[in-house]
């Protein structure tokens, strides 16, 4: 069953779908999300917890963080026997209280759209239970989908998911950053994905730090203050270049 039907839940809800799992039924906030992702897998969808059945394998909950001790509350009512797992990289396990014994956590770490549904095959998950059973169980729902699994306990996967912002989150901004200075010359994005292609291939077999290239790592002054005056109009983005180059350097330097 899950709870949530947003990028992550819809990904993993088709996943399991897909591998033979019966999804009994979808709550979203909205009806309207509830019977999207229902429709996709041939679910109950609701907008209402207490309509939710009070028995399943294991209720999935693939929520905003800032909602799970609202919602968790509401959900344990008459459920305290079920097995309960979270997917939230920042969050704690004990966001679920004593009162629920098999809980536990299955973190997929990807980047996850509605609009295009992920291969988990590969996905890294990692899991956590408070007791052996709710580990056992998020072990055996995951690979049913993945074949790479890990345990992991919160205080873990909290640097693992600080560790996945710089790596994607702040990765794409850093995308989004360079296709607007290429818009003010009329430049598609698109010039740039062999370059994108060729440094996410070179950190599959080299460290990052090893791999980094570019006038910073190079303590190319000259170019490094050339080019943060061509930012003089920005001064937001400015102060990023100069902020990342002198980390590039500081780095290099260590």
């Amino acid at each position: 069953m899950f709870v949530g039907a947003g990028r992550l839940a819809t990904n993993l809800c088709c996943a399991l779908h897909k591998k033979g799992h019966r999804i009994t039924a979808v709550y979203s906030r909205t009806q309207a999300s509830a019977e999207a992702l229902a429709s996709m897998v041939g679910s109950f969808a609701t907008d209402n917890i207490a309509f939710l059945p009070l028995e399943a394998d294991a209720f999935i909950i693939a929520i905003k963080d800032s909602a799970l001790t609202t919602v968790i509350p509401l959900l344990k009512k008459g459920r305290e026997e079920q097995f309960f797992f979270h997917t939230a990289g920042s969050m704690p396990m004990s966001v679920f209280d004593e009162s629920i014994p098999n809980v536990g956590v299955i973190y997929p770490m990807q980047t996850f759209s509605k609009e295009r549904l992920v291969d988990f095959s590969h996905i890294p998950f990692f899991i956590e239970g408070r007791q052996n059973i709710a580990l056992e169980k998020a072990r055996q729902i995951v690979l049913s989908v993945s074949d790479n699994v890990r345990e992991l306990n919160s205080e873990g996967r909290r640097h693992l998911h600080l560790a996945a912002v710089f790596a994607c989150n702040f990765a794409n901004h850093c995308y989004a950053l360079s296709e607007e200075v290429l818009k003010k010359f009329d430049i598609p994005f698109s010039v740039m994905l062999p370059l994108v292609t060729e440094t996410a291939e070179k950190v599959k077999t080299m460290s990052p730090k090893i791999a980094q290239t570019g006038p910073a790592v190079r303590f190319d002054r000259n170019v490094i203050e050339a080019q943060s005056q061509l930012l003089s109009d920005s001064p937001e983005l400015q102060t990023i270049y100069n902020l990342m180059s002198k980390s590039i350097c500081r780095l290099a330097n260590d």
